[in-house]
């Protein structure tokens, strides 16, 4: 009965496995070793692409087994290699196999080969540089056209003789590539210690890139990285269009994956036509945005006061000293050596100390009696944006007493209810200009990074700056609530009229907002942008309003009022990139064509530059 599924339960074992597993018992040879004896192993060959032209920068080397058996594709190689314990002879075998096939084929550009540290090492201290060189060339390939690509970083456990082996290396004129950056945890270090011509960053960190903001701000801190230590990237594993677009208008040097070459027996010597085609593109794409929920200031950023303390120890006489010597002082914190277990506020315990004959009876006993026994304790590293639970709280005593702040535990310093509403605001007004809070699109910053990227190129674009018409009455009519659901209509209008990847939707604040158009239909994108705003804003006013066609209400001088109901102007300005060096200049010229438009009473407006 129990036959069955005990025999179900047991592991298949793959053609491979099983003839390891028979080899192992009969010590015969296992399937990757008759391969290897065979020479049976072949490579392939993708390219990888010079992001700025399309040219073609050299091949990556990838191995294969025999077609049509177990062994064909990579991952079945490496497992065979470690069942059979065969590691560091598949490798050499890997090597040498890809430098043959590339010397008998004489394609131009170069070659990178993966090795990793370990057989590296291993190799040269069989053979040394000389020896190494003479292989090299005895399949027809010269060494400045190679490239050897470390793998494997987490293996290296001597860095200091892998550097010596690659200043080896380079004195011969062979190169070196990191493979897989950010993959390692010793990436990092090589990359410093190493000094490669070539780095290639993980595929993790470019395949989606342009739907995540996180991704690109990642890759831009390689790009600096690269700078410093004079570094050209590779961007691996470019499957879509939208992320070549973006990887290219970040200024990665090369790129590599499916999107630009498959992996192929002969090596191509042209990108093919899609590819090529945005490659060539004169416009720049929308970079993702990168969520900056969580990036508000932190306490470490703070000035903290740092007031005097008690502990159990001190009396009511001689915590009454220091709050007179220090009259703005509005609590003190009780600690118990370097941790803080209470606080005390000023008024509640000078009403008390000042009471008849209280000095006389209590004046010698310990100030602890006075103690808030729960004081609000915030680690030094919390983002100020968690904080405002303290200002909404019901307890206000937090407030009045303010905060201890700790790092790690131990009492570092004393925050105030006035730093903390400061604090807050200031941290809100910072992230708007990122992001807007109401609509979540782009704010100043953004926009103006936007559009300095589209002068520097000398692209082309149209700037447009949408207002809304009579919004103040609405506003004030139906409230604020009613008037934020109008904006966010404006915002997802605009968004739906939008090429993701051509065109860049800001809200600069309140009802204004910005479009930066490399559309060539950018006028028909507008037109249908009012005409669908202006018949949806008609339901959010009621049957009365749009019967009578608008609100009576005071103007902002406050004399009473017929407004129309509220519809929206967008003033246009084609710009030639190469006639400006300044998104100030720019932004300026939107505005004025903007009160054009408002003052024409028209939909769409067009200005001159």
């Amino acid at each position: 009965m129990n036959a069955a599924p005990l025999a179900s339960a047991r592991p298949v074992m793959t053609g491979w496995q099983r003839g390891a597993r028979l080899a192992q018992v009969t010590g015969g040879q296992g399937p990757l070793e008759k391969v290897l004896q065979e020479s049976r192993l072949y490579p392939v060959f993708q390219p990888i692409i010079n992001l700025a032209d399309g040219s073609i920068h050299a091949h990556e080397a990838l191995i294969r087994g025999p077609q049509g058996t177990a062994l064909h594709t990579p991952d079945a190689l490496l497992r065979a290699a470690a069942q059979e314990h065969l590691s560091s002879e598949f490798e050499r075998k890997c090597v040498v196999a890809a430098l043959k096939t590339w010397g008998q084929l004489q394609a131009p550009g170069r070659l990178f080969v993966n090795a990793s540290a370990t057989v590296l090492t291993q190799l040269f201290a069989l053979r040394g540089r000389e020896a190494m060189l003479t292989l090299i060339n005895s399949f027809g390939v010269l060494p400045r056209m190679l490239v050897l690509e470390i793998t494997e970083h987490e293996r290296v456990d001597d860095m200091d003789l892998l550097a010596e082996v690659v200043q080896e290396f380079h004195a011969a004129g062979v190169s070196l590539a990191l493979d897989d950056f950010g993959d390692g945890r010793s990436s990092l270090r090589l990359w410093s210690q190493l000094k490669p011509e070539v780095v290639k960053i993980d595929k993790y960190f470019t395949k989606n890139i342009s739907q995540h903001g996180d991704k690109l701000k990642t890759i831009q801190a390689l790009l600096q990285i690269a700078d410093i230590f004079g570094t050209a990237l590779v961007a691996e594993g470019i499957e879509t269009p939208e992320d070549l677009r973006v990887l290219r208008d970040l200024g990665i040097t090369f790129g590599q994956g499916y999107f630009l070459g498959r992996p192929d027996p002969t090596p191509i010597r042209y990108l093919g036509n899609d590819a090529q085609r945005i490659l060539d593109e004169r416009q720049i794409v929308v970079f993702p945005e990168w969520s900056r929920a969580q990036s508000g200031g932190h306490l470490r950023h703070l000035s903290l006061a740092h007031p005097p303390t008690v502990t159990a120890d001190t009396t009511n006489d001689e915590l009454a000293a220091i709050f007179s010597a220090a009259p703005d002082l509005p609590s003190v914190a009780v600690l118990e050596g370097e941790r803080p277990v209470a606080i005390i506020n000023r008024v509640q315990f000078m009403n008390e100390y000042s009471k008849l004959y209280y000095r006389e009876v209590w004046g010698r006993k310990s100030c602890t009696v006075h103690a808030n026994p729960e004081p609000r304790l915030v680690e030094r590293d919390h983002s100020v944006d968690e904080l405002v639970g303290i200002l909404t709280s019901e307890d206000q005593r937090y407030l009045a007493d303010g905060f201890i702040v700790t790092d790690n535990g131990r009492y570092v310093g004393m925050g105030t209810g006035d730093q903390l509403v400061r604090s807050v605001t200031e941290t809100r007004i910072e992230a708007a200009r990122h992001a807007n809070p109401l609509t979540f699109l782009p704010g100043n910053i953004p926009i103006s990074q936007h559009m300095e990227r589209l002068l520097k190129k000398d692209v082309r674009f149209v700037v447009c700056y949408a207002d809304l018409n009579n919004f103040k009455p609405f506003n004030d009519y139906y409230g604020y609530w009613r008037g934020d659901e109008m904006i966010r209509l404006l915002a997802r209008i605009s968004m739906e009229q939008c090429d993701s990847q051509r065109d860049f939707l800001g809200h600069v604040g309140g009802d204004d907002f910005i479009l930066l158009f490399q559309s060539a239909d950018w006028r028909e994108r507008c037109e249908r942008l009012v005409q669908e705003f202006n018949t949806q804003a008609l339901g959010m006013y009621d049957d009365a309003v749009r019967q009578a066609g608008g609100i009576h209400g005071d103007d902002r001088h406050g004399v009473p009022r017929f407004f129309p109901c509220t519809t929206v102007s967008i003033g246009a300005v084609a710009i030639d990139g190469s006639r400006f060096s300044r998104a100030e200049d720019v932004a300026n010229l939107a505005a004025l064509a903007k009160q054009g438009a408002k003052q024409a009473g028209v939909g769409v407006l067009e200005r001159a530059a």
